[in-house]
């Protein structure tokens, strides 16, 4: 039987003869129109050098030359798994396309441990050099050129991708990107971690045993769970953060909810001149909210985010 040297069971396998055995997030759903919302989907590459691509949703009954908000998202999976085409993502990105009426680039990073952080952070700040392109002139996408309003953008995702939105965001903060205006960050129990134990994590050593291997898996060169990465409260550049409207979802039953929760007292706190509301949905799991997209709890996370959206449309 062949020698495993990585067991991060549910999420993946490494073996000793270098073979990756991925457990989940490895199902794709074909990029065309959508008959149940009429959203049309597309996959487009941005640098295929690297095989950097990402995924598009546009929503129905817009005219030639609407412009609507843009929506970039960045998908979970613990930096190890999942892409922009998985199922997970399909129906709850589709729901956001339509009832929000924004478009939606979904961003396909490349995964650890075959490309190991921080290349995910640097994939998806590629991807939004990218998109901001399409302000100048450069960009060659037509449903961003035409319809994008590049200066309402949005980042949104959830888990590992919750954490790059936030990373991006403070990018985005210190070093601006001419011709994309951050208005706000949506971030679906996001991935955050940090040495010393908070709240009602010492009632779940398993799950800090885990995040600790899991990340240290997908970052082998970082300095641990206090990496500012990955614990928010160690970045002394938080208050930079680019945006000035922040939602933050948590799920009861969630062992990340604590960080979510403690991440709206640490923007407060940083001098950061924004608003962040937080939302705890109590009775659920960890992206519920992917698995049954149509429940009636995601619905109040959809309806929420929804509104977030469209503040910049008001």
């Amino acid at each position: 039987m062949a020698e495993i040297v990585h067991d991060l069971f549910p999420l993946i396998r490494v073996y000793k003869d270098g073979r990756i055995e991925r457990l989940l997030g490895e199902g794709v759903v074909p990029a065309e129109l959508d008959p149940e919302t009429g959203v049309q989907i597309k996959d487009v590459q941005i640098d295929p050098k690297i095989n950097l691509s990402a995924r598009l949703y546009l929503p129905k009954n817009l005219d030639q030359v609407q412009k609507i908000p843009l929506f970039v998202y960045f998908h979970g999976g613990g930096f190890v798994i999942e892409s922009a085409s998985s199922p997970s993502y399909h129906k709850h990105l589709n729901l956001v396309a339509t009832e929000a009426n924004v478009i939606i680039v979904s961003v396909n990073y490349r995964l650890a441990p075959e490309y190991p952080l921080p290349i995910a952070y640097e994939d998806s700040w590629l991807a939004l050099k990218w998109i901001a392109s399409h302000a100048k002139g450069e960009g060659h996408e037509p449903w961003l050129k035409d319809h994008a309003d590049l200066n309402h953008v949005y980042f949104g995702g959830d888990s590992a991708g919750a954490n790059i939105a936030h990373n991006i965001a403070i990018r985005v903060g210190l070093e601006k990107l001419d011709g994309v205006k951050l208005d706000g960050i949506f971030l679906a129990c996001p991935y955050f971690w940090g040495i010393d134990l908070i709240d009602g994590e010492a009632e779940n050593l398993d799950c800090k045993n885990y995040i600790e291997k899991l990340w240290a898996f997908a970052h082998p060169n970082s300095s641990g769970l206090d990496d500012p990465l990955m614990n928010p409260e160690k970045d002394p550049k938080l208050s930079s953060l680019g945006c000035d409207k922040v939602l933050v979802y948590v799920a009861g039953k969630d062992p990340l909810k604590y960080r979510g929760l403690y991440y709206k007292e640490l923007l407060e706190k940083s001098g950061w001149q924004g608003t962040v509301e937080v939302v705890e949905i109590k009775d659920e799991e960890h992206v519920f909210h992917l698995f049954a997209p149509t429940s009636e709890n995601a619905m109040v996370v959809l309806k929420k985010l929804v509104s977030f959206l469209n503040q910049s449309k008001a």
